[in-house]
């Protein structure tokens, strides 16, 4: 087998490995029997497990860009380019198996290295936001503001439409979803009254 066969075999089998253990539960050992090589194979190409769990999330991360990249189209205005992305990687984050373990084992054990990647993958979602966001002030298609804090308020915003609902009775659907991201957004809430002279 190729060296680089080899090396994406242990990627593979390290990711299966995170995925269903987690990241604290997973050891070399355990990677080595799923990828069916010796541990000294897998220490040729990672020092530990810490390095090699930066790979698996790096290209977890570099799926989310290319999702990104892929849903973006400048002929259309940025608000529906926003809503499209924001809902593609977090339906990404929402339902790749490693993100999701992560999420379970920062929420019942704390796990530091956890919760570090899950704040990569959030910073990731959060600088796509902002370059957008620059982008459509310097095309003036949204009022000036400070890209970084609109940023943060959009993400908390859209999460709590899509997870928040569906945690009540009655769970919001897309085309919800979209209308208050909208109404909240691009629309505002307070009516546009002409003042009486």
């Amino acid at each position: 087998m190729a060296v680089t066969d080899r090396r994406k075999q242990v990627l593979t089998s390290a990711a299966q490995s995170f995925a269903t253990f987690g990241y604290k539960a997973t050891t070399m050992d355990q990677v080595a029997k799923i990828a069916n090589v010796g541990k000294g194979t897998i220490y040729t190409f990672f020092a530990n497990k810490e390095e090699l769990f930066d790979e698996i999330l790096y290209g977890a991360i570099l799926d989310m860009k290319k999702i990104a990249e892929r849903e973006i189209s400048r002929d259309r205005e940025f608000f529906n380019n926003l809503y499209r992305v924001l809902d593609r990687l977090l339906e990404f984050r929402r339902e790749h198996e490693l993100f999701i373990k992560l999420s379970h084992e920062v929420r019942d054990f704390g796990t530091p290295q956890a919760l570090e990647a899950l704040d990569k993958v959030e910073n990731v979602i959060l600088e796509y936001m902002e370059r957008e966001l620059k982008i459509a002030l310097d095309n003036k298609e949204i009022k000036p503001c400070d890209p970084q804090i609109v940023a943060n308020v959009i993400l908390r915003l859209y999460i709590t439409l899509t997870t928040e609902s569906r945690k009540s009775s009655e769970a919001l659907n897309k085309e919800q979803i979209k209308h208050y991201f909208r109404l909240f957004l691009s629309e505002g809430l307070a009516e546009v009254r002409e003042l009486n002279k």
